[in-house]
């Protein structure tokens, strides 16, 4: 089997724990009734973890064809902080989709799903520079912050939170 294979197939594994670990936050939601939920998670950070893993194979690979053409290989302008930075953008868009303005009651709902659409993109991006503890590690404590905090909040304060009703 070709070395790229190889790799390809290695990408895929870690490309099944960002479906897991993002799957994890998104039945969360799912189970609180949300719109965004086990789905919208799971792609969310699978597609931080390609946007990653593309953004490092076209850096180290083209780079060569580059200087081939007589162009420096870092006329290539990659930076590695850019991916990351069009990953937080484009999930902020997608997680503004989630975002209303209940009329009735005054107040904007959505905003904790659009939160957890955010931190589920690094997540993926901690998968894809294989920092495995800190992607699992962060997803528990997404999870954590969702129920036990939900909790918290519906026992010490008198009203549901507006993105929790």
């Amino acid at each position: 089997m070709p070395a790229s294979a190889l790799q390809d197939l290695e990408i895929l594994a870690h490309a099944l724990l960002a479906l897991a670990l993002g799957g994890l936050i998104g039945f969360e939601r799912e189970a609180a009734g949300k719109w965004a939920g086990l789905r919208t998670h799971m792609l969310v950070c699978l597609a931080a973890l390609l946007f990653v893993y593309m953004g490092q194979y076209i850096t180290l690979h083209t780079a060569p064809l580059w200087e081939r053409a007589g162009i420096a290989g870092n006329a290539l302008g990659a930076d590695p902080i850019r991916i990351v930075q069009s990953i937080a953008v484009g999930v902020s868009f997608v997680g503004a989709g989630v975002i209303f303005r209940d009329p009735d009651r005054n107040v904007a709902r959505g905003l904790t799903t659009a939160a957890t659409l955010l931190v589920v993109a690094p997540i993926g991006v901690a998968v894809a520079v294989h920092r495995y503890v800190l992607a699992i590690g962060a997803a528990l404590l997404v999870v954590f912050v969702l129920r036990v905090m939900n909790w918290v909040e519906q026992r010490f304060f008198d009203e549901q939170s507006p993105d929790d009703a």
